[in-house]
């Protein structure tokens, strides 16, 4: 089998199939290129590539068109979107993605999010690193914090990722409320309707996934419902949040702040009124970007790969 490998992989598990196939590997971290999906499609056909590994490149149509070889797709994704199912099915083609790989890496995030607008970290760091600290005095006032222990952190949707946080969160002392109407929850989580947990949550978090009853589900309507003492965080996705409604509750201290790594264009535009607020953390859109998420899906999709091809265990 040839296989193309576009996504960054671990070494381990690059050597792993380098061992049973013939392996091109073109990372977009190192080409810094995304394939326009109908050349992609070209070179899959010319060079007869029978598996290709993706995590930002998008495969419709026209990859599964005659005479494509492609037999296998590895999507270092858990989300299906970039990849033309129908089409793939269509043709016998096998998708394999990587549910949970970022899991760990996106809660660790939240909590450090939660930390950071509790403790006011990125401003004392600021108000150190650009020469403003002149006295020892000030700061115990001007950057004086709240702690995270035996406040309510409520979590919106209780997939993996929602899990994980709140059960940081329940180690940190923390009480926990969740909402899922899918979902079972730990026994330390208290479940309530969602305006229930806007209004007693101190710290709220958002874990679900982008679908036509979750789109604009924060709008100015919750964001009332929340304390002036809150804080809101979202590392879920940008549609979620009404963020017109969610920029006047900033400026107007309805709330105490927010924490966003998702947003409506990646990257912000240098006019989004965000990028003005005090009482904002941003982050670039790095909830899952760690080595460690590298590792697990290269080692999710390597064992799925050799197992398609009768080769892994």
């Amino acid at each position: 089998m040839k296989a193309l490998v576009l996504a960054p992989f671990a070494p381990e598990s690059l050597d792993r199939l380098r061992k049973r196939m013939d392996v091109i590997y073109e990372p977009w971290t190192e080409t810094e290129r995304l394939w326009d999906p109908a050349e992609l499609a070209v070179r899959l056909a010319n060079e007869a590539i029978e598996a290709v590994v993706v995590e930002l490149d998008f495969l419709f149509d026209e990859v599964f068109d005659d005479p494509s070889p492609l037999r296998f797709i590895g999507l270092c994704r858990t989300a299906t979107n970039q990849v033309d199912i129908d089409a793939a099915a269509a043709r016998g083609v096998v998708v394999a993605n990587t549910p949970g790989r970022n899991a760990n890496a996106v809660a660790e995030m939240t909590i450090g999010l939660a930390f950071a607008l509790a403790r006011r970290i990125p401003t004392a760091h600021a108000y150190v690193s650009s020469g403003s600290w002149e006295d020892p005095l000030t700061p115990y006032t001007k950057l004086r914090g709240v702690e995270l222990a035996g406040k309510t952190l409520g979590v919106v949707g209780l997939g993996v990722i929602g899990k994980k946080v709140a059960r940081l969160g329940h180690a940190l002392g923390m009480q926990v409320m969740g909402y899922d109407p899918f979902a079972t929850a730990p026994k330390y989580v208290a479940i309530a309707p969602l305006e229930e947990l806007l209004s007693n949550s101190n710290v709220v978090t958002l874990h679900v996934p982008e679908t036509p009853g979750t789109i604009g589900m924060i709008g100015a309507n919750q964001l009332a419902l929340m304390q002036s003492t809150s804080y809101l965080i979202n590392t879920a996705s940008a549609t979620l949040v009404d963020e017109a409604a969610l920029v006047a509750a900033l400026k107007s201290k309805s709330i105490a702040g927010a924490a966003l790594d998702v947003y409506e264009t990646h990257p912000v535009v240098p006019n989004n009124p965000l990028l003005n607020l005090d009482n904002v953390v941003l982050t670039p859109h790095i909830g899952g970007a760690t080595a460690e998420t590298i590792e697990r899906y290269s080692q999710m999709i390597t064992r799925d790969l050799l197992r398609f091809v009768g080769q892994g265990k």
